[in-house]
Protein backbone atom coordinates (compact mmCIF):
# COMPACT_ATOMS: atom_id res chain seq x y z
CA UNK A 1 0.00 0.00 0.00
CA UNK A 2 2.94 2.71 0.71
CA UNK A 3 4.61 1.99 -2.52
CA UNK A 4 0.92 2.33 -4.28
CA UNK A 5 0.73 5.68 -2.39
CA UNK A 6 4.52 7.13 -3.77
CA UNK A 7 3.34 6.10 -7.30
CA UNK A 8 0.51 7.75 -7.05
CA UNK A 9 1.55 10.98 -5.51
CA UNK A 10 4.71 10.50 -8.07
CA UNK A 11 1.87 10.82 -10.50
CA UNK A 12 0.51 13.84 -9.35
CA UNK A 13 3.54 15.49 -9.32
CA UNK A 14 4.14 15.29 -12.82
CA UNK A 15 0.91 15.74 -13.82
CA UNK A 16 1.43 19.22 -12.15
CA UNK A 17 4.69 19.85 -13.67
CA UNK A 18 3.10 18.59 -17.18
CA UNK A 19 0.42 20.85 -16.29
CA UNK A 20 2.48 24.22 -15.75
CA UNK A 21 5.05 23.53 -18.64
CA UNK A 22 1.81 23.79 -20.54
CA UNK A 23 0.46 27.16 -19.76
CA UNK A 24 3.75 28.32 -19.75
CA UNK A 25 4.34 27.35 -23.27
CA UNK A 26 0.90 29.12 -24.36
CA UNK A 27 1.54 32.28 -22.48
CA UNK A 28 4.65 32.23 -24.71
CA UNK A 29 3.31 31.76 -27.85
CA UNK A 30 1.00 34.54 -27.26
CA UNK A 31 3.45 37.24 -25.97
CA UNK A 32 5.54 35.83 -29.26
CA UNK A 33 2.33 36.73 -31.64
CA UNK A 34 0.94 39.42 -29.37
CA UNK A 35 -2.43 37.85 -31.01
CA UNK A 36 -4.63 34.90 -30.34
CA UNK A 37 -4.70 34.02 -33.86
CA UNK A 38 -2.45 31.49 -34.33
CA UNK A 39 -2.86 30.02 -30.90
CA UNK A 40 -3.72 26.32 -31.39
CA UNK A 41 -3.61 22.98 -29.23
CA UNK A 42 -0.99 21.68 -31.49
CA UNK A 43 1.22 24.70 -31.56
CA UNK A 44 1.18 24.72 -27.88
CA UNK A 45 1.60 21.17 -27.71
CA UNK A 46 4.72 21.30 -29.36
CA UNK A 47 5.95 24.25 -28.00
CA UNK A 48 5.35 22.62 -24.35
CA UNK A 49 7.05 18.99 -26.19
CA UNK A 50 4.19 17.04 -25.35
CA UNK A 51 1.09 15.43 -27.37
CA UNK A 52 -1.58 17.21 -28.49
CA UNK A 53 -3.60 14.43 -26.39
CA UNK A 54 -1.79 15.30 -23.21
CA UNK A 55 -2.68 18.94 -24.04
CA UNK A 56 -6.44 18.00 -24.11
CA UNK A 57 -6.12 15.84 -21.40
CA UNK A 58 -5.33 18.60 -19.50
CA UNK A 59 -7.34 21.08 -20.12
CA UNK A 60 -10.60 19.84 -22.38
CA UNK A 61 -10.40 22.22 -25.01
CA UNK A 62 -9.13 25.42 -26.40
CA UNK A 63 -10.87 27.42 -24.30
CA UNK A 64 -9.97 25.86 -21.28
CA UNK A 65 -6.09 26.40 -22.07
CA UNK A 66 -6.37 29.92 -22.49
CA UNK A 67 -8.18 30.19 -19.16
CA UNK A 68 -5.46 28.44 -17.59
CA UNK A 69 -2.82 30.80 -19.19
CA UNK A 70 -5.10 33.53 -18.15
CA UNK A 71 -5.27 32.47 -14.68
CA UNK A 72 -1.86 32.20 -14.12
CA UNK A 73 -1.05 35.88 -15.49
CA UNK A 74 -4.11 37.07 -13.34
CA UNK A 75 -1.61 35.17 -10.71
CA UNK A 76 1.54 36.18 -11.34
CA UNK A 77 0.33 40.23 -12.03
CA UNK A 78 -1.37 40.29 -8.62
CA UNK A 79 -4.94 40.31 -9.65
CA UNK A 80 -5.97 38.12 -7.08
CA UNK A 81 -5.14 41.42 -4.66
CA UNK A 82 -8.35 42.63 -5.93
CA UNK A 83 -10.05 40.33 -2.90
CA UNK A 84 -7.84 41.91 -0.44
CA UNK A 85 -9.58 45.63 -1.29
CA UNK A 86 -12.78 44.66 -0.25
CA UNK A 87 -11.54 44.29 3.56
CA UNK A 88 -10.38 47.74 3.72
CA UNK A 89 -12.42 50.14 5.55
CA UNK A 90 -11.58 53.19 3.19
CA UNK A 91 -13.70 52.83 0.13
CA UNK A 92 -11.82 55.46 -1.42
CA UNK A 93 -8.80 53.83 -0.53
CA UNK A 94 -10.02 50.74 -1.95
CA UNK A 95 -10.96 52.49 -4.84
CA UNK A 96 -7.55 53.99 -5.72
CA UNK A 97 -6.07 50.34 -5.04
CA UNK A 98 -8.36 48.70 -8.03
CA UNK A 99 -7.11 51.40 -10.10
CA UNK A 100 -3.47 50.46 -9.24
CA UNK A 101 -3.89 46.47 -9.23
CA UNK A 102 -5.36 46.78 -13.03
CA UNK A 103 -2.66 49.24 -14.33
CA UNK A 104 0.48 47.17 -13.31
CA UNK A 105 -1.95 43.99 -14.51
CA UNK A 106 -2.65 45.57 -17.81
CA UNK A 107 1.24 46.64 -18.35
CA UNK A 108 3.00 43.27 -16.70
CA UNK A 109 2.31 41.09 -19.72
CA UNK A 110 2.37 41.29 -23.41
CA UNK A 111 0.14 38.17 -23.31
CA UNK A 112 -2.30 40.17 -22.42
CA UNK A 113 -2.97 41.68 -25.10
CA UNK A 114 -3.28 38.98 -27.34
CA UNK A 115 -6.03 37.77 -24.68
CA UNK A 116 -7.96 40.69 -24.96
CA UNK A 117 -8.86 40.47 -28.61
CA UNK A 118 -10.28 37.50 -28.03
CA UNK A 119 -13.61 39.34 -27.53
CA UNK A 120 -13.35 40.55 -31.17
CA UNK A 121 -11.67 37.49 -32.84
CA UNK A 122 -12.84 34.90 -30.92
CA UNK A 123 -16.13 34.27 -30.05
CA UNK A 124 -16.17 31.08 -27.02
CA UNK A 125 -13.13 32.46 -25.10
CA UNK A 126 -14.30 36.12 -25.58
CA UNK A 127 -17.63 34.82 -23.43
CA UNK A 128 -14.95 33.96 -21.25
CA UNK A 129 -13.30 37.13 -20.83
CA UNK A 130 -16.26 39.31 -20.92
CA UNK A 131 -17.48 37.10 -17.96
CA UNK A 132 -14.20 38.03 -16.04
CA UNK A 133 -14.65 41.37 -17.02
CA UNK A 134 -17.84 41.89 -15.42
CA UNK A 135 -16.79 40.44 -12.60
CA UNK A 136 -14.46 44.05 -12.42
CA UNK A 137 -17.85 45.87 -12.99
CA UNK A 138 -19.19 44.51 -9.85
CA UNK A 139 -16.21 45.29 -7.70
CA UNK A 140 -16.90 48.55 -8.72
CA UNK A 141 -20.42 48.68 -8.29
CA UNK A 142 -19.73 47.73 -4.42
CA UNK A 143 -16.97 50.08 -3.56
CA UNK A 144 -19.14 52.90 -4.88
CA UNK A 145 -22.01 51.71 -3.54
CA UNK A 146 -19.91 52.07 -0.14
CA UNK A 147 -18.98 55.62 -1.09
CA UNK A 148 -22.07 56.67 -1.91
CA UNK A 149 -23.88 55.86 0.94
CA UNK A 150 -27.41 54.12 0.85
CA UNK A 151 -29.44 57.36 0.05
CA UNK A 152 -27.46 57.72 -3.03
CA UNK A 153 -29.78 56.92 -6.26
CA UNK A 154 -28.83 53.40 -7.34
CA UNK A 155 -28.78 54.79 -10.87
CA UNK A 156 -26.04 57.37 -10.46
CA UNK A 157 -24.13 54.17 -8.88
CA UNK A 158 -24.31 52.02 -11.48
CA UNK A 159 -22.97 55.40 -14.46
CA UNK A 160 -20.64 55.65 -12.20
CA UNK A 161 -19.53 52.53 -12.50
CA UNK A 162 -19.80 51.53 -15.76
CA UNK A 163 -17.30 55.07 -16.40
CA UNK A 164 -14.73 53.40 -14.26
CA UNK A 165 -15.55 50.26 -15.43
CA UNK A 166 -14.22 51.86 -19.13
CA UNK A 167 -11.70 53.93 -17.52
CA UNK A 168 -9.86 50.60 -15.93
CA UNK A 169 -10.75 48.34 -19.28
CA UNK A 170 -7.20 47.27 -20.66
CA UNK A 171 -8.29 48.99 -24.12
CA UNK A 172 -8.00 52.50 -22.15
CA UNK A 173 -4.79 51.39 -20.52
CA UNK A 174 -3.59 50.31 -24.25
CA UNK A 175 -4.84 53.54 -25.76
CA UNK A 176 -2.97 55.80 -23.28
CA UNK A 177 0.32 53.87 -22.42
CA UNK A 178 2.29 54.81 -25.74
CA UNK A 179 3.65 58.12 -24.30
CA UNK A 180 2.79 57.26 -20.50
CA UNK A 181 4.53 55.19 -18.12
CA UNK A 182 2.31 52.39 -15.72
CA UNK A 183 2.56 54.93 -13.24
CA UNK A 184 1.35 57.85 -15.08
CA UNK A 185 -1.25 56.14 -16.63
CA UNK A 186 -2.10 54.99 -12.88
CA UNK A 187 -2.52 58.70 -11.83
CA UNK A 188 -4.27 60.03 -14.42
CA UNK A 189 -7.06 57.39 -13.81
CA UNK A 190 -7.08 57.71 -10.39
CA UNK A 191 -8.17 61.20 -11.01
CA UNK A 192 -10.44 60.84 -13.85
CA UNK A 193 -12.23 58.06 -11.01
CA UNK A 194 -12.33 60.27 -8.43
CA UNK A 195 -13.86 62.92 -10.37
CA UNK A 196 -16.83 60.19 -11.33
CA UNK A 197 -17.23 59.69 -7.50
CA UNK A 198 -17.58 63.13 -6.69
CA UNK A 199 -20.08 64.01 -9.48
CA UNK A 200 -22.17 61.74 -7.00
CA UNK A 201 -21.32 63.55 -3.79
CA UNK A 202 -22.09 66.62 -5.57
CA UNK A 203 -25.71 65.14 -6.73
CA UNK A 204 -26.43 64.18 -3.03
CA UNK A 205 -25.82 67.33 -2.10
CA UNK A 206 -28.45 68.82 -3.85
CA UNK A 207 -30.85 66.49 -3.12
Amino acid sequence: MPKRNYVSSARAVAAAETRERIIAAGARLLRKDASIANFSLDLVAKAAGVTRLTVYNQFGSRRGLLEAVFDDIARQGGLFELTDTMAMADPRAALDRVVEIFCAFWGHDPAIGGLNQAIATDPEFGEALIERNERRRELLTALLSRIAGKSAAKRAVRDAADLIFVLTSYPTFAALSPQRSAGEICSLLQAACHAAVDVIAQNERKK
